[in-house]
């Protein structure tokens, strides 16, 4: 069975923003109802085929898969900060850093000049250059989570349940004697 045009421009939305909802609203469905239109269409058995199929063709497309993911996070987390500087310290032009620091790593450069004076006898003396960088710490979590090591996955533990357990048992079982 062929999905409608609805339905096809539902599955083309979708994949923007994996929202079920906006996708639902721009595909033409009523607002009123796209809370409800989004799920059941994500339901629908030749929706989610086509949804799965046009994302296996982006990510043959775009070759990102998860290889690709592991690998980056992998060359992330072992990216040395001192490949961006020279013998002397000195901050290396961007088109000679490594490939990872420019694809990435490096979130914003501040460079402030340095000035000795006032007025107009006031003289450039230097300046200074600050480098942000990601969050390694964020890159090694993620990359535990993707080969499940331990330490980082998301455990949420509840204290109390078996005695709540056994509390509620035993109101249970007085009322049904309360009502015998």
């Amino acid at each position: 069975m062929a999905l409608t045009a609805k339905q096809a421009a539902f599955v083309a939305e979708y994949l923007i923003d994996l929202n079920a909802t906006q996708a639902a609203i721009r595909a033409g469905y009523s607002e009123a109802t796209a809370h409800s239109q989004g799920p059941r269409l994500l339901d629908n058995v030749e929706v989610a085929a086509a949804i799965a199929a046009a994302n296996n063709s982006r990510i043959s497309r775009v070759q990102v898969d998860a290889d690709y993911v592991l690998k980056r996070l992998f060359e992330m987390a072992e990216a040395d900060r001192a490949d961006l500087y020279d013998a002397n310290g000195d901050l290396l032009p961007v088109k000679k850093w490594p490939e990872v620091w420019r694809k990435g790593m490096v979130g914003g450069i501040k460079i402030e000049a340095l000035f000795d004076g006032t007025g107009k006898d006031r003289v450039q003396i230097g300046h200074t250059k600050e480098v942000k960088t990601v969050d390694t710490l964020s890159i090694l979590q993620t990359l535990g989570k993707h080969i499940k090591v331990n330490a980082f996955q998301e455990v949420v533990k509840v204290d109390g349940v078996d005695a709540l357990a056994d509390r509620m048992e035993r109101a249970l079982r007085r009322l049904e004697g309360a009502g015998k």
